[in-house]
């Protein structure tokens, strides 16, 4: 079996448990990552300019960013402690790849205190976090995504 068949009617391989935020992915709705993170969760990845701290803008970014996907599976994943590792492969673009990895550190409550979203290749990072942009103008400060020509 290839990494990238999930299982049917999911985004995760049959080995990958999942969770809030696999199913976030699956629901592709703010409301949906929002319920899973800390009032306080900070989001980090190559795609921004700098860290974002907050759950109603994480959750804004993170409903867009699961749009953009053609689609997403989930590979596979580790657990250690508050942090779980996914590993992911994804399309979007008009069937381009994109592969990625993501840390997910939970408080004490179990909520996601910070995720680490890791792409590649960078190619792939630069057009992902310009679509962003477009998609989030006028919502989110303009200089959080890469711009298209820089």
């Amino acid at each position: 079996m290839s990494d990238r068949t999930a299982q049917p009617g999911g985004n995760t391989a049959p080995w990958v448990e999942g969770g809030a935020w696999t199913q976030a992915f699956a629901a592709r709705e703010e409301d949906a990552f929002a319920g899973a993170f800390a009032q306080d969760v900070v989001l980090e990845a190559p795609t921004l300019n700098r860290p974002v701290k907050g759950r109603e803008i994480v959750a804004l970014i993170m409903g867009a960013a699961s749009r953009i996907y053609e689609s997403l599976v989930f590979t596979h994943e580790a657990h250690n402690r508050d942090r779980s590792y996914v590993e992911w492969e994804a399309a979007a673009f008009g069937g381009t790849q994109l592969l990625g990895s993501t840390i997910l550190v939970r408080n004490e409550n179990g909520e996601i205190a910070k995720a680490v979203v890791q792409h590649r290749p960078l190619s792939g990072v630069l057009a992902f976090s310009a679509e962003m942009g477009r998609q989030l103008k006028g919502q989110v400060d303009d200089d959080l995504f890469h711009q298209s020509g820089e």
